[in-house]
């Protein structure tokens, strides 16, 4: 954590190196996020290419260092978010490998869960994300968040709550 707190100020006076260092710590969890949410590898590299492709315009704009993850974890939720508005009013996107690997109910579920997902409040999607889909502990994430663990456990369970409660409505 301390390294990466070092890198982000590196990079935010202009280290590229270092930037691409702190990249290098975050793919894997930003690709793993856009694949579950979008079902579709290239559109999940494309969205993460534009995250990071933000991320460095901006990394002068981050105000405090350790949010970095939460940070670019908002940039890339919001970039799925506009691609799946995309898939909604441009059908052509949904290609012949996207509707075979999600089967059509199967693509009807899971696109009432993601829509679920994105109603959810900033903070509670990005916790849920960043636990179910990137394996972080609510500790962990209180530590990026800068929230408590509980606090952080309870907006979870508040979450996928809510989520539950509508799905079954």
């Amino acid at each position: 954590m301390e390294q990466e707190l070092q890198l982000v100020c590196r990079a935010q006076s202009g280290d590229t190196g270092a930037f691409a260092q702190l990249y290098e710590g975050v793919y894997q969890d930003l690709y793993r996020f856009a694949l579950y949410v979008l079902k579709h590898p290239q559109d999940a590299q494309d969205v993460v290419s534009d995250t990071v492709t933000d991320a460095f315009a901006q990394i002068g704009e981050l105000r405090k260092t350790e949010a970095f993850r939460a940070w670019i974890f908002r940039i890339l939720s919001n970039k799925c978010k506009r691609k799946l508005k995309e898939y909604a009013t441009r059908p052509e996107e949904l290609t012949p490998e996207l509707l075979e690997h999600l089967g059509k109910s199967g693509m009807d579920e899971h696109a009432a869960v993601r829509s679920l997902f994105f109603e959810l409040p900033s903070e509670e999607r990005m916790i849920i994300a960043m636990h179910l889909f990137c394996g972080y502990s609510s500790k962990e994430i209180g530590k990026l968040l800068d929230l408590n663990e509980n606090t952080v456990r309870s907006k979870e369970s508040r979450g996928i709550k809510k989520m539950v409660e509508k799905y079954w409505k």
